[in-house]
């Protein structure tokens, strides 16, 4: 078998070769040029980034006869006899991860090179070691014999002991960035004469993830049938996703077209796009889409952009505990989604249930949550139809945030936290439109008879404040709770809270403001230096 993989073939031969790591190629060379060699080098980074191709060519200068800019020459006998010399020794620490390989390493590091300037240990993955294997390690890797250097690459520098970390000098190998990606694979494209579009080149550089030695991988693995190459070869092939797809599901999402977003998840599901490749790609155009917001391009709500670009990349993180991640992304997206269609309107959706046919007497009573004792969806019907959606004033809202804190103390808190938790179970059961609205909001503080949430999605935050009187309803009704709410974002809620602790310090004191509800909601008060008299107090309660 005479064929050689791509990236065999095309590894560094020399500094100026290697791509992408330009700081580090400068220091190692400065290394060789001035003589002061070391005797211990670590290299960490991300795969396929260059770490051990630059330990084999650093091993190669510091032995070189002719050495030019940091360059081996490639011509002496040390070059000439390098690859098959005895003195070059890699060590794989996945699979010889034992004390006993390390003594055997260490009994051998004595023994002077038998051709080369330097006897050159090359251990890759090193982070692999047992403790006992790194302790052994510690004496020879601190004092070796002045020709012994050592070389270590690791993809995980955190697993490495401080104390191998502090006997070598670091070196960090970055992944590299997509043009130089992609200016290489032209150039083995072009050597290798492959027929290949540049966008397919782009998708190659993407799903690389920064890592030469897996682009020029899949660059072999496309150009097998020695047709043209183009984005849909590499799409087909590597469970990717086309940019174009990724922008309409982008566009679909922000015009809130649920049915739509719904079949492009289940599209993803079905065709076994690689889940990380697709939320990459996603965050990248929803971080392209806020910044256009922001430079008043685009007519969109920020905030919505900003907390699902936090959410998805929450789920890259939690996605390798969950049974089936294509899920995870799906609630986390749609959770930024208004119900569509007839459903928008909590009556409508209450007369289209009313619609269904009956199901039998025994599933009813297994579908009924044994708590609803009462037709709760049909008395909040009633509160909307006799209430104004109006917008609540700024003066409604710092009144309850400040009778709040009168009283407010950590038992109250976590007696409401409990009843919330509770009624969003009622409420996915009896009412779909207020559970989206309060789904994402938690108790923040309560006192007796008033209670702080926060809502994480800053654009609901008014449609809750307007829907007041009707959670205010459903507690009275399930509990015999007469209280009342404010819902403030997540930013108002760490400003007040600030507030309210430094009151707590200056032992300034909290008092009751009266508020009547129809006029706080109606319209603005005009008792504002009232209020800015009387809303801080004191309050020796503990704030959580």
């Amino acid at each position: 078998m005479n064929y050689k993989v791509l990236y065999r073939k095309y590894r560094p031969k020399d500094f100026d070769n290697l791509i992408g790591q330009d700081y580090t190629k400068k220091m190692l060379t400065n290394i060789i040029d001035s003589g002061k060699i070391g005797h211990a080098y670590i290299f960490t980074g991300p795969r396929g980034t260059g770490k051990t191709s630059s330990a084999k060519l650093f091993a190669k200068a510091i032995n070189c006869l002719d050495c030019h800019n940091g360059n081996p020459c490639g011509k002496c006998t040390n070059c000439e006899q390098f690859a098959s010399s005895p003195d070059i020794i890699e060590i794989d620490a996945a699979s010889n991860n034992g004390v006993d390989e390390i003594r055997e390493l260490i009994d051998n590091v004595k023994l002077s090179p038998s051709t080369l300037k330097y006897k050159v240990y090359i251990i890759d993955e090193v982070h692999m070691l047992s403790a006992s294997a790194f302790n052994a390690l510690l004496l020879t890797l601190e004092e070796p014999p002045s020709h012994v250097v050592f070389i270590l690459a690791t993809t995980d520098i955190q697993k490495v002991p401080i104390t191998i970390l502090s006997r070598c000098q670091r070196f960090d190998f970055r992944p590299i960035d997509t043009k130089h990606l992609i200016e290489r694979l032209e150039y083995v494209s072009k050597e290798e004469k492959i027929n290949i579009t540049p966008e397919a080149l782009e998708e190659i550089a993407f799903i690389s993830a920064g890592g030469m030695r897996d682009a020029l991988s899949i660059l072999d693995q496309v150009a097998a049938d020695n047709e043209k190459v183009d984005v849909d070869t590499v799409i087909t092939n590597f469970g990717t996703i086309s940019g174009e797809r990724i922008k309409k599901f982008v566009d679909d999402f922000l015009e809130n077209k649920v049915n739509e977003v719904l079949k492009f998840l289940q599209d993803v599901s079905d065709k076994g796009i690689y889940y990380s490749v697709f939320l990459e790609k996603l965050i990248l155009e929803l971080r392209n889409r806020a910044v256009l917001i922001k430079l008043n391009k685009l007519k969109y709500d920020f905030q919505i952009i900003y907390d699902l670009i936090i959410e998805l990349n929450n789920c890259l993180s939690n996605i390798n505990i969950n049974i089936n991640p294509y899920t995870l992304i799906e609630m986390a997206i749609l959770k930024y989604l208004q119900p569509s269609g007839e459903n928008t309107d909590a009556k409508q959706f209450e007369e289209i249930k009313e619609e269904k046919p009956s199901l039998p007497s025994e599933e009813k009573t297994i579908a009924k949550p044994e708590k609803v004792e009462k037709n709760i969806s049909r008395e909040i019907k009633e509160v909307k139809e006799t209430s104004k959606k109006e917008k609540v004033s700024d003066e409604f809202v710092k009144i309850r945030v400040n009778n709040c804190f009168v009283g407010a103390n950590k038992e109250a808190k976590q007696k409401f936290a409990e009843k919330w938790r509770d009624l969003l179970d009622q409420l996915a059961v009896t009412d779909m439109y207020m559970m989206s609205l309060l789904a994402d909001c938690e108790v923040e503080a309560a006192s007796e008879n008033y209670v702080i949430i926060s809502c994480k999605v800053d654009s609901t935050n008014a449609l809750i404040n307007s829907s007041i009187k009707e959670i205010e309803t459903l507690f009275m009704n399930l509990y015999n709770i007469d209280c009342r709410f404010v819902a403030l974002t997540k930013d108002e809620w760490q400003k007040v809270k600030e507030e309210y602790i430094a009151n707590l310090k200056n032992k300034v004191t909290y008092t009751l403001i009266d508020e009547e509800y129809e006029e706080a909601l109606s319209e603005e008060s005009d008792e504002l230096e009232k209020l800015a008299n009387e809303i801080f107090g004191s309050s020796n309660i503990e704030f959580e």
